[in-house]
């Protein structure tokens, strides 16, 4: 009895430590690219799968499919983008089909294993600016956050009284 709880949890512990993307599907991407090149020079790498992840900056439908214009973020070894400040820039998902611009919004953490088709050049703020635009074989949008409360913490000396 004891023998099989443990066998289940971990399973269970094995099961939630899972990358995001199936085996098949990562060996497929081209390991030696980095993210850092592929922002530097996007139309040397034209072809070439590709895992990147981020923060969706905005959502749009097209006759062509969606495009999520995502801020770029490290990925940890599950493929979740981290939580950090540090990114490359921006790029784009072209997926081919709809989603809805409300689940797939601002602030939403996605990854993405797709083929580069090279840059696309869009406003920015006041710029011309280059995106890298990945055509989606797979997408993963991960779970809104829960933000956490901020609970009062109080400290109290004697009899009523706190500070």
């Amino acid at each position: 009895m004891t023998n099989n709880i443990l066998i289940a949890i971990s399973i269970i512990c094995f099961l939630g430590c899972g990358h995001v993307a199936p085996k098949e599907l990562r060996q497929t991407v081209d390991k030696d690219l980095t993210t850092a090149a592929l922002f530097k020079d996007t139309d040397a790498h034209k072809g070439k799968i590709v895992m990147l992840g981020g923060i969706i900056a905005s959502s749009k439908n097209t006759d062509e499919g969606t495009y999520l214009e995502v801020v770029e973020k490290e990925l940890d070894y599950r493929g979740e983008p981290k939580d950090t400040d540090i990114s490359h820039g921006r790029f784009l998902i072209l997926y081919d089909g709809y989603l809805d611009t409300v689940i797939y919004a601002r602030g939403r953490e996605v990854s993405v294993v797709g083929e580069i088709l090279g840059k696309k050049i869009r406003q920015l703020g006041e710029t011309q600016y280059p995106y890298p635009l990945i055509k989606s074989k797979k997408l993963y949008l991960f779970e809104k956050q829960r933000k956490q409360r901020n609970i009062p913490v109080r400290f109290g000396i004697g009899i009523l009284h706190t500070f």
